[in-house]
């Protein structure tokens, strides 16, 4: 049997909560569908030592400001996942678990979700299924020739099952930087970049990239020249940690290398190191397969929008995915407009 609501939501992750928070809030019928079976969305499964960017304070959602976190400025991801869970008890959002969406049809006046526990027909569907399950592995030469061990920033939990090792990082962005310094005490590293890291200031945290982020997306807006946003003040936060282990010496980043071989890699001027094993910190693609009847994909795998609303299906909106769909969205503090907007959007279309 096919059941029926005003708007479905695929992810139960921060974005999938600033969604239905604000769905609730204008009185629109929804539920939410989650493939987790326990609420925290991505922050479930990253590395032990992983810290927000912010202080609690600023990494929010709407609604409800996340508590800090005793002894800690920027909070841990068990913080994180606490207070999501507390997020969603609190707002009784209708989040259903173990729920997997395979796909989204078009069906009349109705989009059909296609669940693994029975279909859905609703009027909008809000996507908010991130990007965590579809880690990005570039294709560098001799990458399967490589004898040791390979993994992305997905699967890496902590420096203990690394100590000794000879370790290659390879990305210059703030989860490489974050994980270098994570393995720089006991291991034997080599961190590769494609540019020399652009460290922000040290008083510079989540807040002023939220603030810049903003500025840019409303200046490009009302047709003014780009700001240029984030790019301008660096790539990575420098988090205590990471602090540390950069005044200690221990960060030192090498120009990306050219392939690798058996034993290890090589750069453009015959230079060698040899590794035990690399780890990928090189980012991620949305995760939109559930979407491919519909036919929207276009570069990069991105769906065209305007704001959140996809061009060519306007009963579909897509949030949380990066910049593309709004400025800073897929951070916590960040969805929260994005998703705001979505949902007026999509209470006008339900009344229209």
């Amino acid at each position: 049997m096919t059941r029926s609501t005003g708007v479905v939501v695929i992810g139960g992750g921060q974005s999938g909560l600033a969604a239905g928070y604000h769905l609730r809030r204008l009185g629109i019928e929804h539920v939410i569908f989650d493939a987790q079976t326990a609420p925290g969305g991505a922050w479930q499964h990253t590395w032990d030592s992983l810290r927000l960017f912010s202080p609690a304070a600023y990494s929010s959602l709407p609604g409800r400001f996340m508590p800090a976190q005793e002894g800690e400025v920027y909070p841990d991801a068990a913080h994180v996942v606490s207070y999501l869970a507390d997020y969603e008890k609190r707002y009784e959002l209708p989040v259903q678990r173990g729920v997997w969406v395979s796909a989204v049809h078009r069906d009349g006046e109705h989009l059909r979700v296609e669940t693994d526990s029975g279909d859905w027909r609703a009027r909008a569907v809000i996507s908010a299924t991130g990007t965590w399950t579809r880690p990005f592995l570039p294709a560098v030469p001799g990458r399967r020739a490589f004898q040791g061990r390979q993994l992305h920033t997905v699967q890496y939990r902590s420096p203990d099952e690394f100590a000794g090792q000879r370790v290659i990082v390879v990305g210059g962005g703030n989860s490489a930087a974050q994980i270098a310094a994570d393995l720089a005490p006991s291991t034997e590293l080599t961190w590769v970049t494609q540019r020399p890291p652009r460290y922000l200031a040290d008083g510079i945290d989540g807040r002023a990239l939220f603030d810049s982020a903003t500025a840019r997306r409303q200046a490009l807006d009302a047709g003014r020249a780009d700001t240029g946003g984030v790019a301008l003040l660096g790539e990575i936060v420098a988090v205590p940690p990471v602090r540390a282990a950069r005044d200690a010496g221990l960060l030192h980043a090498k120009p990306m290398f050219t392939r690798l071989t058996p034993t290890g890699v090589e750069w453009a001027d015959g230079s060698s190191a040899e590794a035990d094993a690399v780890i990928w910190c090189t980012g991620f693609r949305p995760a939109l397969a559930h979407f491919a009847s519909l036919r929207l994909r276009g570069t990069r795998g991105h769906i065209a929008t305007v704001g959140t609303r996809a061009v060519d299906e306007p009963r579909l909106h897509l949030l949380g995915y990066g910049d593309w769909t709004g400025p800073a969205s897929a951070t916590l503090i960040g969805v929260g407009r994005p998703a705001r907007d979505a949902a007026r959007e999509i209470a006008d279309l339900l009344t229209s």
